[in-house]
């Protein structure tokens, strides 16, 4: 694995006596859609606009494609694309308009780049008509292919498939998918929208309190490191139950089956075990928990933005 995109290395905000950051480090590699997540306040706007140049850490470091932010802004903040909230945009010009005029802040327009960022986020077909009359999802695609004309090697997206119905969010969620591999572009995700940050994501961070709580893919986090949940519908409760009490394993009611904590080799021992005891056995199914489980049991049921 080459060097990170991006590095924070532990980076503190205080204002006043207030700690907002408090030691964050994380990095993120090209091609890798990485997810923040945090609840209310807990921090995740004030890191994003560090990263962006926005606000100043007080302490720490933070590196874009090796460059400091602080003590060499200009060659850092050139890596890096970023879509804060809503894309600003010109209603009353053309997509394509729009996009000229936000390549001429780089240098020249470079007609070639716009046209392949255009293709990039599927807007061919409606590129020269006023963005007026765009949806909110082609919006959102027309400010991924404005952050994208400069080639940057990060991708930050504050809360990118907010307002966007179950359709948009599912072709935004694939369009990120693509460009991060065909861009090579890392992409930094903060989103509420669990569901699709377990869809989206390579991995994920959870800050709270200004504190990061830890950052695992998103397979190893939804998984229970403890064993595997599963249920199992049988048709004697009670001797079920003297059996899992016999073997120490733990285990619960759950309306009328029994869900076991047991490791997913252990599940064909069981099941010969409750046959050997002429106990019959229904149905079985692996109980897996959701992002969303996982979230409220290591921020304690906290909302989040």
């Amino acid at each position: 694995m080459g060097q990170p995109v991006v590095e924070l290395k532990n980076v503190y905000k205080r204002i006043g006596k207030k700690t907002l950051i408090d030691n964050l480090s994380f990095s993120i590699q090209s091609g890798e859609v990485f997810g923040f997540l945090g609840p209310n306040g807990a921090g995740k706007t004030t890191t994003i606009r560090m990263m962006v140049g926005l606000m100043k850490p007080t302490q720490g470091t933070i590196l874009i494609k090796g460059e400091n932010l602080l003590t060499h802004f200009e060659r850092a903040i050139q890596h890096v694309g970023a879509i804060v909230e809503n894309p600003e945009l010109y209603s009353f010009l053309s997509g394509y308009q729009n996009l000229v005029h936000f390549s001429r802040m780089s240098g020249p327009p470079d007609f070639g780049r716009i046209q392949e960022v255009t293709k990039r986020v599927g807007l061919d077909s409606v590129i020269h008509q006023r963005v007026k009359t765009y949806s909110l999802g082609m919006r959102q695609r027309l400010g991924v292919a404005q952050a994208l004309l400069h080639r940057p090697s990060v991708l930050i997206l504050d809360e990118p498939t907010n307002g966007l119905d179950p359709a948009g969010i599912r072709e935004f969620r694939t369009l990120l998918r693509e460009l991060s591999h065909i861009e090579d572009v890392a992409v930094l995700i903060s989103s509420h929208l669990l569901s699709e940050i377990e869809l989206m994501c390579d991995r994920v961070g959870i800050i709270q309190k200004g504190s990061l709580i830890g950052i695992e893919t998103v397979t190893d986090f939804v998984q229970d490191l403890q064993g595997t949940s599963v249920r199992f519908s049988v048709d004697q409760l009670e001797k079920a139950k003297s059996l899992l009490t016999s073997y120490d394993v733990p285990f619960s009611f759950q309306e009328d089956t029994l869900v076991l904590k047991v490791e997913r080799d252990a599940i064909p021992t069981w099941v010969e075990r409750f046959t050997n005891e002429k106990i019959k056995i229904f149905a079985i199914q692996p109980l897996t928990k959701t992002l969303e489980d996982r979230f409220l049991e290591v921020t304690e049921g906290r909302s989040i933005d």
